[in-house]
């Protein structure tokens, strides 16, 4: 309780600074019925990441960060004239929690009366945590992009540290939170046996997706292909092994 006492103050002063403080935010779904589970919900898509994932389908919201495509403001007209359509906010990017003012940005959609989705890459586990403490996401979604040794291949960050990704698995697993863990595959990364090793990875989990790459045209490398169905389907299979629940998204 003490703690998370301490989280709060530090969040009431930092909301005092960030009301100055500005998010990046490069796209704008009005509408969605896939982004957030169960709910009828908007997506804001944030710029940025730390990563540089050859398959990334959103390599605009990556690389290029000079301009706001969307302010705040249109973000908050817009949830208030949906109020009786929309019943849920997924924030995504790009990389959510890069964002320096993210907390403030998620309570004041907290305020506004919806539930929040937060996708995120798993890379800053003290900060997921303090959004968690405060009450901040209802649902989380985080990628597991391959198993811990193809880790810094797929990501495409050399000598890349995986401890903060074992962190947040284990801070999800432990959370109480309604979350999801998801792999997007490929067939230039992953293999039906990277999939069995990943699952043994995160094993204690209730759900775990698999999703086919698609190409988007907006690609960090656009070599990158997806994988058949049967391919798909035997990475299931593998998946089973140790996570009975885990399911195919999107076929």
């Amino acid at each position: 309780m003490e703690k998370c006492s301490v989280r709060l103050t530090k969040f009431c002063v930092r909301y005092i600074i960030w009301l100055v403080i500005k998010m990046l935010i490069k796209g704008f779904q009005k509408l969605t019925l896939l982004d957030f589970p169960g709910r009828t919900a908007c997506t804001v898509f944030t710029g940025g990441c730390n990563l540089r994932c050859p398959f990334c389908h959103n390599a605009l919201l990556v690389t290029e960060l000079d301009n706001a495509h969307y302010t705040e403001e249109e973000i908050f007209d817009h949830l208030k004239l949906r109020k009786n359509v929309l019943d849920g906010v997924a924030v995504t990017g790009g990389e959510p929690l890069l964002q320096k003012d993210i907390e403030r940005f998620l309570y004041e959609i907290k305020e506004a009366g919806f539930p929040v989705k937060l996708d995120t890459n798993g890379c800053y586990p003290e900060k997921l945590a303090g959004i968690l403490e405060l009450g901040l996401a209802d649902y989380v979604a985080m990628d597991i992009k391959n198993s811990p040794e193809k880790y810094a291949e797929t990501v495409g960050v050399k000598d890349f540290d995986i401890t903060p990704i074992e962190e947040s698995i284990k801070l999800l697993q432990n959370s109480g939170i309604d979350y999801e863990f998801r792999t997007t595959v490929t067939a230039d990364f992953h293999t039906p046996e990277d999939i069995e090793r990943i699952a043994f990875w995160i094993k204690d989990t209730p759900k775990y997706y698999l999703q086919n790459f698609v190409d988007s045209g907006n690609l960090i490398d656009c070599s990158c292909k997806g994988v058949d169905r049967p391919t798909m389907r035997l990475m299931l299979e593998k998946a089973q092994k140790y996570i009975p629940t885990a399911e195919l998204r999107g076929i």
